[in-house]
């Protein structure tokens, strides 16, 4: 599997009611951290072929993320089958190292010319593999 890596700095607008970060930004980074993912490996052909659209998200939350933690966020595919492809995301913070939240997320690849699901093609699939 190849892991694509980030970090992100928690801003104010993160936060939520108990000046935490809001799960919902938990979600946000979740999906472009995927988005990034695919753009950094995929060339302008693929990216303009294909589609993904998210089938479900699956996320537990492990520890809290301040104003001002650095986070790293790491991600990879885990597995593609047929249509589908299971994508992981883990967030650490980077000081410490502790896993503050760890997400699975179902993908289905969508033909960018008829917005229909497709199976996902051996060219696709070598994209993500180490």
């Amino acid at each position: 599997m190849k892991v694509y890596e980030k970090h992100i700095t928690v801003q104010q607008e993160d936060l939520d009611a108990m000046n935490h970060v809001n799960n919902v930004r938990y979600v946000q980074w979740v999906q472009d951290i995927a988005e990034e993912h695919w753009i950094s490996i995929a060339d302008t052909n693929q990216q303009h072929r294909y589609l993904w659209v998210v089938l479900s998200h699956h996320i537990e939350y492990k520890g809290e993320a301040l104003l001002n933690d650095l986070i790293t966020l790491k991600t990879y595919v885990s597995s593609s089958e047929g249509v589908r492809s299971i994508r992981k995301v883990e967030m650490f913070n980077a000081k410490t190292e502790k896993l503050l939240v760890k997400a699975e997320t179902n993908w289905c690849l969508i033909n960018a010319e008829t917005k229909r699901p497709m199976r996902i093609p051996d060219e696709i699939k070598g994209i993500f593999k180490p």
